[in-house]
């Protein structure tokens, strides 16, 4: 007789323990699970796909359509701290006890016939994550991909809009060696006759060619909807609709208004189903809130905190960093895993960096932070940059934090893991060469 798991985290470490080394690559296995478990949802559905930025536009999602009222369920991953940050039900990070019900019901389902059916550990989770959001009596469903959009488990579940936002390489061991490649994933998420929302301002030739193809309803930007902005207020335009006086999203970053532009075109597009005020939108964008995307937190030094790991994420960081105006140094605390373009992050980032401080990760996928610090020291131009390698990102943060000025700044980036590593007692806060809550 099975022993069933009886807490979260004996849940999850079942689901790594039946993680098959090796599986197919297709959703018939996790298809099969959820018709098993009758996991159909009654609202509507928005998916959102891409590689980078989709964080950011389910969370503004969220939080206009929950200022219009509708009660919302918000799917995303990875988490930075704890693994129950991956569902959000009315704005709320969901208990561990009530999941604990839905990883059984999957289990029950994935273990009912002989032979069982394989499934991996987001396969796993992300259908205990739909579970519970059908016993929710939700008004709207928002998904994020995991993982390029074709092959991920979330598409089993139709969407009633699609959204796909900037397209740039990372994953390239999964996705394609290129844009085209990449894009051609991204574009799996779509549906025939449902709306698609494309925020890269120049999508792939195979992401356009696949709507066509498919006869999706495709919003393009630049093309079906537009913005402008100046310095206080921006606004947007697009297929019968338009907002003026609109405020910048709470979110700070240049890279977020287009972001938000997408959003309110995937709003415009079920406007008939999920009616939202002006009032709503100015009030959703100005309280949206996710921690972990270029938040500035206030002190002496200040803490800017990014989960950027990509060379495109990278590239914006830097931009941002840039707008923020002079600081007499700026330190970077940073971790990433080995298989992303660490040359290509480091050269992008190095010119406005001071002193860097690499850090390990509880991740045997992550790169050791001896290796990041060779890496670095082998495009390094700037012989007066000091830089060394810690443990853990709360050893580095420390580290800095005994090295920064009051006016400095400090920089934790990279990897999920790195910002969460910092995180875990809670958002810290720098005063003087001293920190709190680590």
């Amino acid at each position: 007789m099975k022993i069933q798991p009886q807490t979260l985290d004996d849940w999850l470490a079942h689901c790594e323990r039946l993680h098959p080394k090796n599986i197919d690559m297709g959703l018939a296995r996790v298809k099969e699970v959820a018709d098993r478990m009758g996991l159909q949802f009654g609202c509507p559905v928005i998916t959102v796909a891409g590689t980078n930025g989709k964080g950011s536009t389910c969370a503004m999602l969220e939080s206009i359509l929950r200022q219009a009222g509708y009660r919302t369920g918000v799917y995303t991953s990875p988490h930075l701290v704890h693994f129950e940050e991956r569902l959000r039900l009315s704005g709320e990070v969901v208990d561990a006890a009530d999941l604990v019900t839905s990883f059984a019901t999957v289990e029950e389902a994935r273990s009912r016939t002989d032979p069982e059916i394989s499934l991996t550990y987001f396969e796993f989770s992300t259908l205990a994550m739909l579970d519970l959001m059908v016993r929710s009596a939700l008004d709207v469903v928002i998904l994020e991909v995991g993982l390029g959009g074709r092959l991920d488990a979330t598409n089993i579940i139709d969407p009633d809009c699609s959204v796909i936002t900037c397209i740039d390489l990372d994953h390239m061991e999964f996705l394609g060696p290129d844009r085209e490649s990449i894009g051609f994933e991204k574009a799996g998420i779509m549906r025939t006759g449902r709306p698609v929302v494309v925020g890269d301002p120049m999508p792939p030739r195979s992401l356009l060619d696949h709507a066509t193809e498919i006869d999706a309803d495709i919003w393009r930007f630049g093309v079906d909807f537009k913005l402008s902005a100046d310095l206080q207020q921006w606004g947007w335009s697009g297929r019968g609709r338009g907002y003026s006086g609109l405020p910048y999203p709470a979110l700070p970053g240049a890279n977020q208004l287009v972001n938000a532009a997408g959003v309110l075109a995937a709003l415009a597009a079920l406007r008939e189903r999920l009616p939202v005020s002006a009032q709503a939108v100015r009030n959703g964008l100005a309280a949206v809130q996710l921690a972990g995307r270029f938040q500035v937190i206030a002190g002496h030094p200040t803490l800017v905190l990014d989960v950027a790991h990509n060379p495109h994420a990278v590239a914006a960081l830097a931009a941002n960093l840039e707008a923020m105006g002079l600081f007499p140094i700026t330190h970077a605390v940073f971790g990433a895993m080995a298989d992303k373009d660490l040359a290509a992050m480091l050269a992008t980032i190095n010119p406005l960096i001071d002193r860097w401080y690499f850090t390990d990760l509880p991740i045997p996928r992550a790169a050791s932070s001896a290796h990041l610090l060779e890496r670095w020291q082998a495009l390094n131009s700037k012989p007066d940059v000091a830089a060394a390698s810690y443990c853990d990102p709360r050893q580095a943060l420390r580290a800095a934090i005994a090295t920064a000025g009051p006016a400095d700044r400090i920089v934790v980036f990279g990897s999920f893991h790195t910002v969460g590593g910092v995180l875990k007692d809670g958002v810290p806060r720098l005063h003087a060469q001293r920190l709190s809550n680590i």
